[in-house]
């Protein structure tokens, strides 16, 4: 059995976004008078709102305003990308190129609205190369529950163990892995920690080198 598809997390991986998160996440928490850090913000990367709000409210107590702060983080980074656009991560173009001359499936599986999704990348002119794009509405639980690698897997015909998951953060990692997919690190604001050790099949330098990791796993898989 061969890696037949790749599943890509968008915020950190497909484009350089985690760095704006992470500053108006800050910037709108500390606007509505919560004592917000950068730590804070890289908590709740790809965590799906309920489990958001749960880790926020163990910051900052039960009376903690999601929805005020949130919708301040959308319009402050809304206003910032209108104004400076978005940028996709080194390769990005390299490896999706690569993995549609090579006959792989291509999905996104995030924690970003659907439409939003979609926006981003068209902005960037990726749009096209995915096949499928599942965001956390589409599923019962978001990460770093399965249900999105699982329901992304089925959605291009594949099983979960035919798939690489591509992931920059822990939680991205701890529902890929969940789900039964090949986990793969392309460090973006951190570098894989114990726990990152222990879910990740690999971890790839950047977007080009996907494409060794990639050939890797195919040559292990054969030899099993």
């Amino acid at each position: 059995m061969n890696i037949k598809g790749v599943i890509f997390d968008m915020d950190g991986v497909i484009l350089d976004s985690e760095k704006l998160y992470v500053r108006f996440w800050k910037e709108a928490g500390r606007a509505c008078g919560y004592p917000w850090e950068v730590e804070h913000s890289l908590a709740i990367r790809s965590l799906a709102r309920p489990y958001a709000i749960e880790r926020l409210k163990g910051f900052f107590g039960e009376d903690f305003d999601y929805d005020r702060v949130r919708n301040m983080r959308i319009e402050l980074m809304n206003a910032y990308i209108a104004e400076h656009g978005i940028e996709p991560k080194p390769h990005a173009d390299y490896i999706l190129n690569w993995l549609r001359e090579n006959g792989y499936k291509i999905a996104v599986a995030t924690a970003t609205p659907l439409e939003r999704t979609e926006e981003y990348l068209r902005r960037v002119g990726l749009l096209s190369y995915f096949d499928k794009i599942i965001s956390a509405h589409m599923v019962e639980h978001g990460k770093p529950a399965p249900d999105i690698y699982l329901r992304a897997s089925k959605e291009l015909g594949l099983s979960p163990e035919e798939c690489v998951a591509l992931e920059d953060s822990l939680n991205g990692l701890r529902s890929a892995n969940s789900a039964g997919c090949n986990a793969v690190m392309v460090p973006d604001l951190d570098e894989p920690n114990d726990e990152a050790k222990k879910l990740i099949c690999a971890v790839a330098a950047d977007l080009k080198d996907v494409q060794n990791v990639i050939n890797h796993i195919n040559g292990e898989m054969q030899n099993v």
